[in-house]
C-alpha cells in the first residue's frame, strides 16, 4: 500500500507496519500557516488514530515567533494552556522521500478548539458547497525567491546584501532553469513524491525568484498540498544550502510574491459548473454570482488573504497586484481574473492573495466569498477593460490599507460571521491585531534614515 492509498485508521497502522516504522510524523497547521508537530512513537500513534491525542493549545494562542497572543479569550495564562484534542486524518498520510520512509500525518484540532482551527474552518467552508451541490476545484500557484544562504547567515547578515541564487530580471529564463537544473528536479521530484505534483515551474522575474503552479484539486486537498508545498519547499531549499522566502515583498526593489489561487465549481458528478457557450465570456449565472460574492467581500476578508503587515506593501499599484476589489476578463490588473476557457477551464483566478498567506485561510475566504455570492445572487459590477490602475472605483470597492483596518473590517462583517462563525472571527481579528500592534513598536531603517538627524 502507498501512502496516497491510505483512507482509514486500519489503513494507516498497516503502512506503519509495513515500514516497520518506530515512529512517524504528525503535523497540525497553526494560524499563520506554520506546520506545528513532532514525532510520535508508533503504539502512541496508533492508539491516537482511534481517540485523538492531546496538543498543547498554544498552537492556537501564538504567533509566528512563537510570542504569545495577549488580546484573545480561547486560550492564555487564564486557562492554563491545557491541551486540546486533535484528530488524526489518515487521508493526509505522505511519505518523506529524504527520511528513509517516515511517513507524515495531519491533524485537524476538535472541539472545543475546532472552532478557530485553519483547516477546521476550511472544511466547514468546503461542507457548505457540497450541502448545495457545489464541489470547489482549486489550484494555487506560488513565487518565491531563493538565496544562496542560511538560517544563520540571513541573521548575521540582518537581511541585507543577500546573495540570491541567480542574479537579475531572468522571467521564464530556459538558461536559468539549465543551469539550476538539479535543484528543479529535486524539487519536481520531491512534490512528485509527496502527491504535490507541480503542473509548471519555471523562473519568475527578479533574482533568485521562481513560481509554480500546483495541481488543482478538490475540496480540501487543494489547501492541504499547497500548504505542505510551502513547508517542504523550505526544506529542499535548506537541505541543499539555500533558503526560500514567501514573504509577500522583502525587497522594495522587486515585485510582491503572490500566491495567486485558480477557482472554480463541479457538481457531484463532477461536471464543471461555470461555463455557459451563450453568455458573454463563457460566464453563466453560476459564475457571475461567485465572481460577484467574491468583489463585494473581498474588502471585508482582505485579513485572511494578506495576514501580514508585510502583506500590505505589495499591494500597490504597477507591480503585479490588485488595490481595489476589481475583476477582468484575463486581466492581471484585476483582483479577479476570469479566464474563459470551455466548460474545463472556465475558472476564476484569486489574484490578490499573497504567497505568506495561511492557504486554509485563504481558500476559506475566496471559496466561502463565491458561495456567499451564489447564495445572494450578487452580481459582480462592470468588468475592467485595459488598466485597472488607472481607473478610479468607488469607496466601496477599495481595499483596506493596513492589516490593523482589515481586522476592523472582519469584525465588523455580518458576512463573513455567517460564513466562519463568530469564535473564529473574533480570534483571527484578535491575532491580526496583535501582529499590527507589535509592528508598531519597531523603528524602521526607513524611520532613521528619515527623521534621525534633520527632524
Amino acid at each position: 500500500m502507498t501512502p496516497r492509498q491510505v483512507v482509514t485508521a486500519a489503513d494507516a497502522r498497516r503502512a506503519v507496519e509495513d515500514r516497520g516504522l518506530d515512529y512517524v510524523k504528525v503535523g497540525v497547521f497553526d494560524v499563520d500557516g506554520v506546520l506545528r508537530g513532532k514525532y510520535m512513537d508508533r503504539k502512541k500513534f496508533f492508539s491516537a488514530l482511534d481517540d485523538g491525542f492531546g496538543f498543547c493549545d498554544v498552537v492556537l494562542g501564538w504567533d509566528a515567533h512563537d510570542q504569545l497572543y495577549d488580546n484573545v479569550t480561547y486560550t492564555g495564562w487564564h486557562t492554563g494552556y491545557p491541551d486540546a484534542p486533535v484528530r488524526i486524518l489518515p487521508d493526509t498520510c505522505r511519505e518523506i522521500p529524504w527520511e528513509d520512509g517516515m511517513l507524515l500525518f495531519l491533524g485537524e484540532f476538535a472541539e472545543p478548539a475546532e472552532a478557530i482551527c485553519p483547516r477546521g474552518l476550511l472544511r466547514r467552508v468546503v461542507e457548505r458547497g457540497l450541502g448545495a451541490g457545489l464541489h470547489g476545484f482549486s489550484g494555487f500557484e506560488y513565487e518565491f525567491f531563493l538565496f544562496e544562504e542560511s538560517a544563520h547567515s540571513v541573521r548575521e547578515k540582518r537581511y541585507r546584501d543577500l546573495k540570491p541564487m541567480a542574479p537579475g530580471w531572468f522571467g521564464y529564463s530556459v538558461l536559468r532553469n539549465s543551469v539550476h537544473a538539479d535543484f528543479y528536479r529535486d524539487l519536481l521530484d520531491g512534490c512528485r513524491d509527496m502527491d504535490l505534483g507541480l503542473e509548471g515551474l519555471h523562473e519568475e522575474t527578479g533574482p533568485g525568484v521562481l513560481e509554480a503552479a500546483i495541481a488543482a484539486d478538490t475540496g480540501m486537498a487543494a489547501a492541504d498540498k499547497a500548504a505542505l508545498f510551502k513547508t517542504f519547499v523550505k526544506i529542499m531549499a535548506q537541505k541543499r544550502g539555500m533558503l526560500a522566502t514567501f514573504m509577500a515583498k522583502w525587497s522594495p526593489d522587486w515585485p510582491g510574491q503572490s500566491g495567486h489561487i485558480h477557482m472554480s465549481l463541479r457538481d457531484e458528478g463532477g461536471t464543471p459548473l461555470f461555463h455557459d457557450g451563450d453568455a458573454a465570456d463563457g460566464m453563466n449565472a453560476a459564475m457571475r454570482h461567485f465572481v460577484g460574492g467574491q468583489q463585494k467581500l473581498m474588502p471585508e476578508l482582505l485579513a485572511m488573504i494578506a495576514s501580514t503587515v508585510n502583506a500590505y506593501s505589495r499591494l500597490i499599484p504597477g507591480f503585479w497586484a490588485p488595490t481595489e476589489a476589481s475583476w477582468g476578463v484575463d486581466n492581471r490588473t484585476c483582483a479577479l481574473r476570469v479566464i474563459p476557457g470551455g466548460a474545463k477551464g472556465q475558472r476564476v483566478e484569486y489574484r490578490v492573495a499573497a504567497a505568506d498567506a495561511n492557504p486554509y485561510l485563504a481558500l476559506a475566504a475566496a471559496l466561502g466569498s463565491g458561495l456567499w455570492g451564489i447564495e445572494n445572487r450578487i452580481e459582480p459590477e462592470p468588468p475592467v477593460v485595459g488598466n485597472a490602475y488607472d481607473r478610479t472605483f468607488p469607496r466601496r470597492l477599495a481595499l483596506p490599507a493596513t492589516l490593523w483596518e482589515a481586522a476592523q473590517r472582519l469584525r465588523k462583517s455580518k458576512a463573513a460571521r455567517d460564513l466562519f462563525g463568530d469564535a473564529f472571527v473574533d480570534h483571527y481579528a484578535a491575532t491580526r491585531e496583535w501582529e499590527e500592534r507589535e509592528f508598531r513598536k519597531h523603528i524602521t531603517d526607513w524611520e532613521l534614515d528619515r527623521y534621525f538627524e534633520i527632524i
